[in-house]
């Protein structure tokens, strides 16, 4: 018995992921080398200028509030959630009394955790002024 099984079904698939995979991580860094080599480094003014009209443009910092991406987060992990109830009111007859103590269970770490996050101030809109 030899410690590699050559013979596996899907052997020959994984040697071509292998391939794919290093061929395309070669790809991208080749890619990225001569790009950053070709690249002119003197564009500053040229992203400055006017284009055909409007006031001249001035440097501001980007001062985006880290409450709109927790907001967003919150609302994506909220909306998953979510969707994993539609599953179970499918099956709900089939899961039965477990299936319900489960999703109640379910409901229970979620509504933990929206408490939590409604106490912390994640769901207050401040201004960005």
């Amino acid at each position: 018995m030899t410690h590699m099984a050559v013979d596996h079904p899907y052997f020959g698939a994984f040697l071509l992921l292998l391939v794919t995979f290093g061929a395309f991580s070669l790809t991208v860094f080749a890619a990225r080398f001569v790009s950053r080599r070709l690249a002119k480094l003197d564009t500053e003014k040229l992203k400055l200028t006017i284009y055909e009209c409007g006031p001249e443009v001035t440097k501001q910092p980007n001062t985006i509030s880290a409450q709109f991406y927790l907001f967003a987060l919150l609302f994506i992990l909220f909306d998953v959630e979510i969707i994993f109830m539609f599953p179970w009111a499918i099956d709900f007859k089939v899961l039965g009394w477990f299936g319900f103590a489960e999703m109640i269970l379910f409901i229970l770490l979620l509504a933990i955790g929206f408490i939590y996050a409604w106490k912390k101030g994640a769901l207050e809109w401040h201004s960005i002024k």
